[in-house]
């Protein structure tokens, strides 16, 4: 019972997180006028977070013994910096619409990167599950699917959501063949991906302190960002270790409908009849991948056989010696 709350937590944690630091995000954007700075912001922030954590939990040093280890790390970085940058190109000469649903493929590139590479079993209910969350994702944002054109910038959409999807499965690869812990991962990204944004913001002439009265409390802004950054950083690696990539990209979609509310409440936007219904149908494709285990009868693979085979053998020998 425990170990569920704890998890449903850790998702939930994760959702909340990524829902505010969206919103901060746009909010910060929409404030400096410049993507790179208000990237570089808020990473800033997140780096202090990041930083105090590992120094009260006395594991600064480790940042510095990495070993081969480290490669991996700062690939995670870059595909980190390559994802925001691919979308914001995508948005300078890109349908929103568009580029809004192109985003959103990772949830299927995921699920196609599972089944042919992973080979894992995904049943028909988890592909129909998927879908109807994913429609009922783009109902909530909005799209308005009868003006969808698709221009040569909208490949820059597809490339970002690539770089989501490959970045989500080598953070699986650190964490499970170099046995990298969350909170060395979260500082290496953040630390690359703080660099990458500071060249490119000081490239387009964008590297400067916002000027006085830009937001009403927009350095509170900014540390609530940061704050927000961290807590993707805690809660999405922990829970990528605990659960198939899938499974992470779907409960994600869940973030749209937290990040609708934030809106409603803090940001005047309205709650329409388009996305309570997009809402109602998230909600409906969630609920088929959660009775997935009463849907079908789950099949032991060979390795759970082999061991199911061993551990019977071993009890056998046990009553023998007994005797």
């Amino acid at each position: 019972m425990k170990a569920g709350l704890k998890n449903a937590g850790m998702i939930g944690a994760m959702v909340v997180s990524w829902s505010i630091y969206y919103a901060v995000s746009k909010v910060m954007v929409a404030a400096t006028g410049s993507p790179f700075l208000a990237g570089f912001l808020l990473r800033s922030a997140a780096l202090l977070f990041l930083t105090a954590q590992l120094l009260l939990d006395g594991n600064f040093r480790r940042l510095f013994h990495q070993g081969k280890a480290v490669y991996i790390l700062l690939l995670i970085g870059l595909f980190g910096f390559l994802l925001d940058v691919f979308a914001n190109l995508g948005y300078q000469g890109g349908s929103l619409s568009t580029g809004t649903a192109l985003l959103k493929t990772d949830v299927l590139m995921v699920n196609l990167v599972t089944v042919i590479l992973y080979h894992k079993k995904l049943y028909l209910s988890d592909w129909v599950g998927t879908l109807v969350m994913l429609f009922g994702v783009l109902l909530v944002l909005g799209v308005d699917f009868s003006g969808m054109r698709f221009n040569a910038h909208d490949l820059f959409f597809i490339l970002s959501a690539m770089c989501v999807t490959a970045n989500a499965f080598i953070i699986k690869t650190a964490q499970e063949r170099y046995r990298e812990d969350a909170d060395m991962i979260s500082y290496y990204n953040n630390f690359v991906v703080l660099v990458l944004f500071g060249f490119a913001a000081s490239f387009a002439g964008d590297l400067r302190l916002p000027a006085p009265g830009t937001l009403r409390g927009f350095w509170w802004l900014v540390l609530l960002g940061g704050l927000a950054q961290t807590g993707i950083y805690f809660f999405y690696y922990r829970n990528l270790k605990h659960y198939e990539v899938w499974i992470v990209k779907l409960y994600l979609l869940l973030m749209p409908i937290v990040s609708c509310f934030i809106g409603v409440t803090f940001l005047g936007e309205e709650l329409t009849m388009k996305k309570a219904i997009g809402i109602l149908v998230v909600l409906l494709g969630a609920a088929v991948i959660l009775l997935r285990s009463r849907l079908h009868r789950e099949e032991n693979t060979p390795d759970d056989q082999l061991r199911h085979r061993s551990l019977h053998h071993h009890e056998h020998r046990v009553r023998d010696l007994r005797r």
